[in-house]
């Protein structure tokens, strides 16, 4: 799924050219690149698909060697994921009708990439020979309170453990108290599950969707796929697939997994990813002096000079037409910033 824009990474992701595009880890490749390449491991670029927003489409096709127009699953609206999970689905049905597959984001970052194929490998295992939704649940570091969890039974098959509940966002006490019961992950967005399962799932739980999707049955990878999807794809619900299926069904299954995982959400969690220096800070600049500056994470454009002093955690962005100077510790309002921004200023800015 490449189809966001990122906001709580502006200035840097802009609606043009959103985060997953973005060399955000300064390594020269996106994290469109490396979630692409990470797959590659698992099956031949031929089977690799993304759905993206129709705008996006150059932008893939320049950045993904050995993906073809054909491949690109294009939504004509942002509809969260339910949407999108299900036009892939009933897209790659018409193609193989028995298809066990894989849906994860394209901006995630994972430090132990043959672990994470491990646990795919397992997960597809498990979903090839049962009616299961299993998703990758990661087994938490931290009491953090910007992940949702995943409640699991204690038994397990093959490494595959029951869900129980989905937990929305907790508090900082709750955070502890799931850590402390030893049997809850985060929730990373990552599914595996036979096409025909997914599809059943709609047909239960997210009846309109399924209804929806099924009108274009004769379209699908044909020429009068785009015309089908253009017309009733912004007419779909605006629903995640966590609210419109996995939370409802009964037949979820989780794989707690430790792959050093970061769902590089907010510029806080790149900090907490990236290499610091002496004063722990996270810097990406060509010129630039910065005194009594510590705990910070500081991009400053490569043909600027920046002169930084007296900050402590600290979010420092420079990016063409905008700056960022904000407290590490309050980055979650970033994103109503940018909304109310695109409310008085336009788009230009956003």
């Amino acid at each position: 799924m490449a189809g966001g824009v990122g906001s709580r990474f502006w200035p840097k992701s802009r609606n043009n050219f959103p985060k997953q595009f973005l060399d955000i880890l300064g390594i020269g490749e996106s994290l469109l690149q490396l979630t692409y390449k990470r797959f590659l491991k698992l099956c031949p670029a031929e089977n690799i698909f993304i759905v993206t927003n129709s705008q996006y489409e150059g932008i893939i096709l320049n950045q993904l060697e050995g993906i073809t127009a054909t491949q690109l699953i294009c939504e004509p609206s942002r509809n969260n994921t339910a949407p999108c999970i299900a036009y892939a689905s009933f897209k790659l049905k018409g193609l193989n009708p028995d298809a066990n597959i894989v849906v994860a984001p394209s901006d995630h970052f994972i430090l132990y990439e043959e672990i994470f194929i491990t646990k795919i490998e397992q997960a597809l295992a498990y979903t090839e020979k049962h009616e299961a939704l299993v998703t990758l649940g990661i087994t938490p570091t931290r009491p953090d309170t910007g992940y949702g969890y995943i409640k699991y039974a204690p038994a397990e098959e093959d490494s595959v453990h029951k869900v129980i509940q989905f937990k929305e966002k907790p508090s900082l006490e709750k955070a502890k108290e799931f850590l402390a019961e030893g049997n809850y992950v985060w929730n990373a967005g990552i599914f595996i599950w036979k096409v025909g399962s997914i599809i059943s799932a709609l047909k239960e739980h997210a009846e309109d969707i399924h209804t929806l999707f099924s009108k274009g049955i004769i379209v699908y990878n044909t020429d009068g796929e785009r015309a089908f999807i253009d017309e009733h794809y912004p007419t779909s619900p605006n629903i995640s697939i966590d609210y419109a299926i996995m939370e409802q069904a009964e037949n979820v299954y989780t794989i707690p997994s430790d792959f050093g995982w970061s769902d590089l959400g907010t510029w806080a969690s790149l900090y907490e990813t990236a290499p610091k220096n002496e004063d722990n800070n996270v810097i990406s600049a060509r010129q630039i002096d910065v005194v009594n500056t510590k705990n910070s994470i500081i991009h400053i454009s490569k043909d600027k000079l920046a002169v930084i002093r007296g900050l402590d955690n600290y979010i420092v962005v420079d990016e063409g037409n905008a700056l960022l100077i904000y407290p590490k510790a309050e980055e979650q309002a970033i994103k109503e910033v940018v909304k109310k921004m695109s409310f008085e200023m336009g788009d230009k800015f956003i």
